[in-house]
């Protein structure tokens, strides 16, 4: 599956869903969000949201500090 991940366009196994990626991508339970097509995602919608080839994507982690 070919998907635009954060402007890289990247061959990834067949996901099914945003589940599917964020667990791939090894995200955090806390402090990630997904866009998907320009609308962010909840993350208690991400098991029942497909995800089909050339979709586009932005990827944020969020990264404490001070």
């Amino acid at each position: 599956m070919r998907l635009h991940i954060n402007g890289d366009v990247r061959e990834t196994p067949a996901l099914g869903t945003l589940a599917d990626l964020a667990a791939w991508l090894e995200l955090p339970d806390f402090g990630s969000a997904i866009e998907l097509n320009g609308e962010v995602i909840r993350r208690a919608d991400h098991p029942a949201t497909a995800l089909s080839e050339g979709d586009r994507l932005e990827v944020v982690r969020l990264v404490g500090g001070g």
